[in-house]
């Protein structure tokens, strides 16, 4: 990892138990490509810095590119807090002064929404779809330390409890997530 700026980070280590599709989703393809390969290649194509997949529940390390960091969640069942501890846990000791983190099931997140919330200078910035807040979100090292540890939601909760750190970026792309086989169409 580099030794300062900005790691993004992409969690990828829920069961995804709610998509019935024969294989995991985050293996499942959006236009030919396995969808974490689609968010990976979003999150590098946007230049902000070096990457870092927190997996779990699947082996995913056939699907990441030479350079892609991996850290294993080891409690990934016990939440999405987990997931980001885990990242947090990966990137502390750098000199990395934010973190921007997405999430490996929203492959309409393009490299331009990645860009444009890491070019926020808050201590939290969070992307808007149409109005909507949805992942990416930029964590400045400030903040680390709120982060929830515990239950499955991640910056959600902070943003929630702290609304005055938060700025909104409004982006262009697709901010949904895929949780079903049915939130594949039309991808």
């Amino acid at each position: 990892m580099s030794p300062g700026g900005l790691v993004a980070v992409l969690l990828a280590a829920g069961a995804g138990s709610r998509f019935a599709g024969g294989v995991h989703k985050l293996r499942a393809h959006v236009d030919g490509t396995e969808m974490l390969r689609v968010c990976v290649d979003a999150a590098l194509a946007s230049g902000i810095g070096p990457l870092v997949v927190v997996t779990g529940a699947e082996p995913v390390g056939d699907l990441l590119p030479p350079g892609v960091t991996e850290v294993r969640a080891a409690d990934w069942s016990a939440g999405q807090s987990h997931s980001l501890a885990a990242a947090v846990a990966a990137v502390e000791p750098t000199a990395a002064s934010a973190m921007v983190v997405g999430l490996a099931d929203m492959p309409g997140v393009t490299p331009g929404c990645w860009e444009a919330v890491a070019s926020v200078d808050a201590p939290i910035a969070v992307a808007t779809y149409g109005g909507h807040r949805a992942p990416p979100v930029r964590l400045d090292r400030r903040v680390w330390a709120e982060l929830p540890t515990t239950g499955d939601e991640g910056a959600r909760a902070l943003m929630r409890r702290r609304p005055d750190l938060v700025v909104e970026v409004p982006v262009t792309g697709d901010g949904g997530d895929v949780d079903t086989v049915g939130d594949l169409r039309g991808r």
